[in-house]
């Protein structure tokens, strides 16, 4: 790393404080409570220090009988006062960096759900989650328990420095031999500790994807004997994220002996300034003892000052990355005209999609009219691009070139929400959330659909003969993912979404792929219901699900080879009629499909 790449990382540190500081705005009076809980918990400290000169000198040596009565009670008022100013600033803290936390991890929450779709294939999943989990925790370190310690044992030292001054001017000059040192110690654990900081971020990042990934996909894991290599892959990452703490740990180390060495010069330097024949003239031992008291007061302080840079610096680089985030701007919507139910009269003209990422082209001059009310169907070999073409219509991607027309106007000029409004959509893979079968079905904006809408969806997909026999019915919950439920069940509850949104364009990526034989003819029999006055786009990979289709779109590379209804390709004897072929012969070849 250069000396400039060295220095970079503290460029950010004041507008970073500054923006975190705008989220305490709300907590003024609790975060002023909590300030003067800490003034009264290093002052406290500091007043009993001031004390031990008039025990020592009246107390003790005099037997002042005044001193002798109030001191006892003196010392228990100081330490009640002190008490009650740790609990206010510690609780008054943790509230205002909870709060602080929240807002942040409900901001960062609600960019994902406005981020364009090819975001979140740009980095790992797991990243996105750990920084709503692990980088805001540290966040929350830095707010609360990194800036009481800063405030508290910066005013104890301060409050010392003032006792050592009040005292004795003369042995405060020991001070010298420990402030500079200590400026230069606190300097430079800073700034190691940025750089480290940044790296544990992405570090638990990984930590949580490969967890993720491995839960995710137990079954394959388990049936390729896969156990030994994802324990090695963790092993490797855990060691990276274990070695970068350890680096937090010897900084931490080091700073906290070398503060404790340089406190100890300082106390040598005090003794031997203490131990002039002149000043053991003049000075009492009230005196002495209470500035080397003070002084191994500060000691304490001074260690955790040193050490508290760990979790600010940690916080800052946490607060940056999720700052990075929050800035990024959401999906372009620049449409004007709200679309209240389109005909579904749909054209693509000249349509071209290359993904930045990888600088693939998915699509190439793309033409294709869907009249309203018709069947078109996509078919083709895997990566031909026809899901790449139907991601283009909610505008999970934005066409590189050309346009796509929708009732003779360009869709851009609708506002996304108004456009989504108009598509239903089944996909192959069907997400299900964590919640009841009825709120899975009307889910969205479909929230205030009544219970016999609900159970007439599920009717028309044919899922009510299995929902009707779990525990609760529609009331069931369906587990993470809906995982309580098999593929064909999954599927089915999908389809009456759609049904239940009833749009006037609906797109079907291969829906009735997790099907088994008889469930699939029930779900065509509701998919013809379903596509009856509606423009609808299907991917299908099995033909004989698209054989009536207005018309078939075969796809190749990214292009539309052929057109026409099933009997006409059939006829042209070209890709279409190949992929029949192999595919009747693959039926004919597999007794067990029958």
């Amino acid at each position: 790393m250069s000396a400039d790449q060295a220095e970079a990382p503290d460029t950010g540190s004041w507008p970073t404080y500054k923006r975190l500081l705008g989220y305490t705005r709300g907590y003024w009076a609790i975060g002023l409570v909590a300030f003067v809980g800490m003034l009264a918990d290093g002052g406290g400290l500091a007043l009993f220090t001031g004390l031990i000169k008039p025990m020592i000198d009246n107390l003790f040596a005099l037997k002042d009988p005044y001193l002798i009565f109030w001191m006892p009670i003196w010392i228990i008022a100081i330490f009640s006062v002190r008490s009650l100013g740790t609990f206010v600033s510690d609780y008054g803290v943790s509230y205002v960096g909870r709060h602080v936390v929240q807002a942040m991890q409900h901001e960062v929450f609600a960019v994902y759900l406005k981020l364009p779709a090819p975001y979140f294939g740009s980095e790992p999943s797991g990243q996105q989650v750990s920084r709503i989990t692990y980088t805001s925790e540290q966040v929350a370190a830095a707010a609360s328990s990194a800036a009481k310690i800063a405030v508290t044992d910066g005013f104890t030292v301060i409050a010392m420095l003032f006792v050592m001054l009040w005292y004795s001017p003369y042995l405060t000059l020991s001070l010298l031999v420990m402030v500079p040192a200590i400026a230069l110690v606190a300097t430079v654990v800073a700034r190691r500790y940025r750089q480290i900081s940044r790296r544990i971020q992405g570090s638990m990042g990984s930590v949580t994807g490969t967890v993720e990934e491995s839960v995710g996909a137990h079954r394959e894991v388990r049936v390729y004997g896969g156990q030994a290599h994802e324990a090695s892959r963790f092993d490797q990452i855990t060691r990276h994220t274990r070695r970068l703490n350890l680096k937090i740990a010897a900084t931490n180390a080091a700073s906290s002996s070398t503060v404790q060495l340089v406190a100890a010069s300082a106390l040598a330097a005090l003794v031997f300034l203490g131990t002039r024949p002149a000043v053991l003239a003049s000075m009492t031992p009230g005196v002495f003892f209470s500035v080397l008291t003070a002084m191994g007061t500060m000691l304490p302080s001074l260690k955790r000052l040193a050490n508290v840079q760990a979790n600010i610096q940690r916080g800052l680089s946490a607060a940056e990355d999720i700052f990075a985030v929050i800035d990024l701007p959401p999906e372009q919507d620049n449409g004007k005209i709200e679309l209240q139910r389109t005909r579904g009269e749909l054209r693509f003209v000249g349509v071209s999609l290359v993904y930045p990422r990888n600088e693939c082209e998915a699509l190439r001059g793309v033409d294709l009219d869907c009249a309203p009310g018709t069947v078109t169907a996509l078919v083709g070999r895997s990566g031909s691009g026809k899901s790449s073409l139907v991601s283009l219509l909610p505008r999970f991607n934005e066409p590189s070139a050309g346009r796509i027309v929708l009732d003779g106007a360009d869709y851009e000029n609708y506002t996304l929400t108004s456009l989504r409004r108009q598509i239903a959509w089944v996909g192959q893979s069907v997400m299900l959330f964590d919640d009841t079968v009825a709120n899975n079905i009307a889910y969205g904006e479909l929230a205030g659909a009544s219970e016999a809408d609900i159970v007439a969806a599920a009717e028309a997909a044919n899922a009510m003969e299995f929902i009707a026999a779990l525990p609760r019915g529609i009331h069931t919950q369906v587990g993470q993912g809906g995982n309580t439920l098999s593929g064909g069940q999954r599927q089915r509850i999908a389809i009456a979404r759609a049904i239940l949104k009833n749009a006037p364009i609906l797109v079907l990526d291969e829906a009735t792929s997790a099907l088994d034989t008889e469930s699939e003819r029930l779900i065509q029999q509701a998919l013809q219901r379903l596509m009856k006055d509606r423009t609808t786009l299907v991917i299908a990979h099995r033909l004989s699900t698209v054989e009536g289709a207005d018309q078939i779109a075969v796809m190749d590379q990214g292009r539309i080879v052929e057109r026409g209804t099933h009997a006409e390709l059939i006829a042209l004897d070209g890709q279409y009629a190949i992929l029949q072929r192999m595919q009747f012969h693959d039926l004919a070849a597999s007794p067990a499909s029958h």
